[in-house]
C-alpha cells in the first residue's frame, strides 16, 4: 500500500482514507448494517483516515457506534471539523460534542470547514493541540470561490493540514494552494477527487485507456484518485464509500505506482479530449 507522511510529523498515511458525508444513516442495525460492513472492509483492507464532520448530519454518532462495536479505534486516524462563527466557546463545545459522539478522548485531526469562524477556532484549537486532545490542525474548503482567503490563512498561520478540492475536473487548486501547502509543509487532504460524481457522467461506459494499466489502474475511480494523489503535494483522499464494492475498487488506487508527471499530463489531455 502507498503510504505519504505528514510533513510536521513524518507519520505515514495510507493515501485513500474514508469520506463520510453519507454515514448520516438512522439508529437500527438494519440501516446500519451496509455502513458497518463498508467500515470493517476499510479496516481490513488497511485504511486509517475516516474524515468527518457535525454537519454531516448523525455521521459522527453513527461512526461512533460502530467504531466501537468494531473494536478498532486504535487502528484509525479520526478527522472531523469545526464551524462556529459565534466565538470560542462555541468552538470548544462543537469540539467537546464531538469527541462525545465519536466516543473518542482524542480527535487526531480537527480541521476549521469551509474558514467558517477560523480566526477564533485556531487559537482554540491550538491549546487542545497543547493538551493532547487534538494531534493536528487544519483548514478546509470545497469551494474555489475562497482560495484567495484559504491562501491568506495558510500564508499567516501555522498548520498541519489543509483540506481542499481537486480533481480532473476541478484543477485550480494546482495552480497557487498545492504548491503553497508544499513550500508551507502542511499535508494534503483531497477532497471531490471524482467531482462530485460528474465526471463518471462525462466518462460515460468508456473503457479505460490501455495506457491507464502502466500505472496499476483498472477502474476509473482508480483512475481518477490515482490522478488526484499523484501531485507531489497531495498526502492523500477522502472519496466516499458507503458500500463495501466501493472500498474493493477505491483501494485499488493505493496499490502499484501513482502516475508520474508525464502520464498526470497525459490524464489531463485525455479527459479534456473527453
Amino acid at each position: 500500500m502507498v503510504r505519504k507522511p505528514i510533513p510536521t510529523s513524518d507519520e505515514l498515511l495510507p493515501v485513500v482514507g474514508l469520506g463520510t458525508n453519507r454515514y448520516g444513516a438512522g439508529s437500527s442495525a438494519d440501516e446500519r448494517a451496509p455502513l458497518r460492513a463498508t467500515l470493517q472492509r476499510f479496516h481490513t483492507l488497511g485504511g486509517t483516515v475516516i474524515d468527518t464532520a457535525p454537519m454531516y448530519r448523525s455521521s459522527e454518532s453513527v461512526l461512533g457506534d460502530l467504531i466501537d462495536d468494531l473494536g478498532i479505534r486504535d487502528d484509525l486516524f479520526i478527522a472531523t471539523k469545526t464551524d462556529r462563527d459565534d466565538g470560542a466557546d462555541a468552538t470548544a463545545a462543537q469540539m467537546t460534542e464531538s469527541m462525545r459522539r465519536l466516543k473518542t478522548g482524542t480527535i487526531d485531526l480537527m480541521q476549521v470547514h469551509n474558514l467558517r469562524g477560523w480566526k477564533d477556532a485556531l487559537p482554540v484549537m491550538r491549546e487542545w493541540q497543547q493538551e493532547g486532545r487534538i494531534r493536528y490542525i487544519g483548514i478546509t474548503t470545497s469551494r474555489s470561490r475562497q482560495y484567495e482567503e484559504f491562501e491568506h490563512v495558510m500564508r499567516n498561520e501555522d498548520l498541519d493540514f489543509i483540506q481542499v478540492n481537486y480533481s480532473l475536473e476541478q484543477r485550480e487548486a494546482a495552480d497557487r494552494i498545492l504548491p503553497l501547502a508544499a513550500e508551507r509543509g502542511m499535508a494534503v487532504m483531497i477532497n471531490r477527487a471524482f467531482g462530485g460524481g460528474r465526471i463518471f457522467k462525462a466518462v460515460g461506459d468508456r473503457p479505460l485507456p490501455d495506457w491507464a494499466g502502466d500505472f496499476g489502474c483498472e477502474s476509473w475511480a482508480q483512475f481518477l484518485l490515482k490522478y488526484a494523489i499523484g501531485h507531489p503535494a497531495a498526502t492523500l483522499s477522502i472519496p466516499g464509500m458507503t458500500k463495501v464494492h466501493h472500498v474493493d475498487d477505491n483501494f485499488g488506487a493505493s496499490h502499484g505506482r501513482l502516475p508520474n508527471d508525464t502520464e498526470r499530463k497525459r490524464q489531463e489531455a485525455y479527459f479534456d479530449s473527453l
